[in-house]
């Protein structure tokens, strides 16, 4: 649980502002709800603020509806850093969870965009060589945390799409590529305006079990849709909304809020 969770939160995550447009504190605020077959089974909100260079992101996720009697998940997120003209350099993730009794821990620091450590409780199991990618020293190197790898830096929602993001949750590096599919409309508490919807492809580079079908449906058959809209001026576009296939039906992560807080 904790793996796929990590891995919403960077479809979750609400993004902040860039520092060259942004020369005051700014914060902003998202609420999500994630359905499958139009069922509530998560929440998710998410803070982020900006000031002199620096963004902090903090959030919290849990289990809803009907998946609480299945799966009790509830935890917290953080991610930290710095922003260099448009490109967001990350320092430290932590993400603390508990399913049922079982508490676990994602605790990633960086040194100028590349990992210098990892932690994860309790310690992944011991990897089969056969048939398991092990991570490359060069896959850690520029790489974004679960919820630094939603922010987008663009001039125009004309250029959101069209980038690859390379991502590590703490155990897998993958891939992220955009795509545009087309322009449109939204409107949700917070924000009314344009948006813009790039198709995401799912590249698992290493740190992965190699067969997985969870891993292959999402490389080779899901199909994945996130929709970015602005925050304010700053120049920095978010999830707002998201559908991601899997194997056994499509989930969906809507905004019930999305708003610059002053």
């Amino acid at each position: 649980m904790l793996r796929s969770s990590c891995a919403l939160a960077a479809l979750l995550a609400i993004a902040l502002p860039s520092a060259a447009t942004a020369a005051s504190p700014e914060s902003f605020k998202g609420e999500y709800t994630v359905s499958f077959f139009g069922l509530s089974i998560a929440r998710s909100t998410f803070s982020s603020r900006y000031e002199n260079g620096a963004y902090l992101i903090e959030g919290s996720v849990s289990s809803a509806g009907l998946a609480k009697l299945f799966d009790d998940t509830r935890g917290t997120i953080s991610s930290k850093g710095t922003i260099a003209g448009k490109k967001m350099v990350p320092q430290a993730f932590r993400a603390d969870y508990t399913s049922g009794k079982k508490a676990s821990v994602v605790d990633i620091r960086f040194a100028n965009g590349t990992v210098t450590s990892t932690q994860v409780i309790p310690a992944p199991g011991e990897r089969d060589p056969n048939n398991w990618v092990p991570l490359g020293a060069s896959d850690l190197a520029a790489v974004l945390d679960p919820m630094a790898a939603t922010v987008i830096h663009a001039d125009s929602l004309d250029k959101v799409c069209g980038r690859k993001v390379k991502f590590y949750d703490g155990e897998m590096r993958a891939d992220l590529t955009l795509t545009y599919a087309s322009k449109g409309s939204i409107s949700v508490p917070g924000y009314k305006g344009d948006t813009v919807t790039c198709r995401m492809g799912f590249e698992p580079v290493s740190g992965y079990r190699k067969g997985r079908k969870a891993l292959n449906y999402l490389k080779d058959r899901s199909r994945m849709m996130v929709t970015f809209a602005p925050l304010g001026q700053t120049g920095v576009y978010a999830p707002i909304h998201a559908t991601v296939g899997t194997q056994i039906g499509t989930l969906t992560i809507s905004a019930g809020r999305f708003e610059a807080i002053n």
